[in-house]
């Protein structure tokens, strides 16, 4: 179910007091919306991880330096996307950085060996994500390196979900639902990048792309075949949730039988870019011209009554 206000575990009259987080990100809000000039079809596209604005005073509390700290950051993604968004569907786009908070756990994976002060008991303290180091808030950035110099006041980090995780989930569930409303049917597109090597593999290279649809239950298959043809026959490699099968994002906002489909989509982060540099390379642009020839070929499926007709033999 999508999650509302109501959904979200809330403090007490007695809780806490709200140490609300940076209110810019280097000038800009903690996020924003791309709208089209004209809504031309049921896609919203999102790209919660390419927010590379670090608030000063986090990085003074990390152990890490500015380009180290960036390596979970999916670079650039919100900017390989905007062309396709032009084309008729808004984008959400973070503008915080991942390593910062991370809007594609639950509101509250934490960890409660990163903060002093004691977490409330409705956080979930003992999921995978959590163990990995990677949960709501990160302890970890590419696997290993330790974000954090010294505990992290737990007010601190509550407060960055009250003003920051909650609006940005309020926004692409409306995003979201109002498209649905519009066309009768929905399809969230969660973009991401990943490392062209698989860790301790030897350097194995990951595929281009990789889809995930949650093994078929946040996304028609119908739905994933065609965007896996149209990227395959524009000369990519594509896999199907393998290694990445979607996230918090994909699983809760995709409802097939409600007309909500949701796919995670993992660019090879050396199809567009220098991993070590963290530059663009001259292979950006034709990327980002695929994932416009991706949406335009969306759009001709939609208009050719794609889904209404799967719908229809329900």
């Amino acid at each position: 179910m999508l999650a509302t206000s109501r959904e979200f575990p809330q403090p007490s009259a007695h809780s806490r007091p709200l140490i609300p987080p940076p209110a810019e990100f280097s000038g800009k809000s903690a996020f924003e919306v791309v709208a089209p000039d004209e809504l031309r079809l049921p896609v919203v596209l999102n790209s919660p991880h390419s927010g590379c604005c670090y608030p000063g005073d986090f990085l003074a509390a990390s152990r890490l330096d500015e380009k180290a700290i960036r390596r979970s950051e999916d670079s650039y993604v919100d900017e390989l996307v905007a062309p396709a968004a032009a084309l008729g569907c808004p984008l959400l786009k973070a503008n915080f950085p991942r390593a910062w908070l991370d809007v594609n756990r639950e509101p509250y994976e934490l960890d409660p060996k990163m903060f002093a002060g004691s977490l409330p008991t409705y956080a979930n303290v003992r999921s995978v994500r959590v163990a990995g180091g990677l949960g709501t808030i990160a302890r970890i950035v590419s696997e290993s390196e330790e974000i954090y110099a010294r505990p992290l006041n737990v007010q601190e980090g509550l407060a960055r979900i009250d003003t920051v995780y909650k609006p940005y989930h309020r926004t692409l569930r409306q995003m979201v639902l109002d498209t649905r409303a519009a066309f009768g049917v929905a399809v969230l597109l969660d973009c991401h990048s990943m490392p062209s090597t698989v860790r301790g593999l030897h350097g194995r290279l990951r595929p281009d792309i990789v889809l995930g649809d949650r093994y078929g239950t946040s996304c028609a298959s119908e739905l994933t075949d065609l965007v896996a043809g149209v990227l395959t026959r524009l000369g990519y490699s594509v896999s199907r949730n393998k290694p990445y099968a979607g996230g918090f994002i994909t699983e809760h906002y995709g409802q097939p039988s409600r007309g909500l489909h949701a796919m995670q989509i993992e660019f090879n982060r050396n199809l567009y870019m220098d991993e070590k540099t963290l530059a663009k390379t001259p292979r950006f642009d034709q990327l980002a011209a695929d994932l416009a020839r991706l949406i335009g070929a969306l759009t001709g499926a939609f208009d050719d009554g794609f889904l209404s007709r799967r719908d229809a033999a329900e």
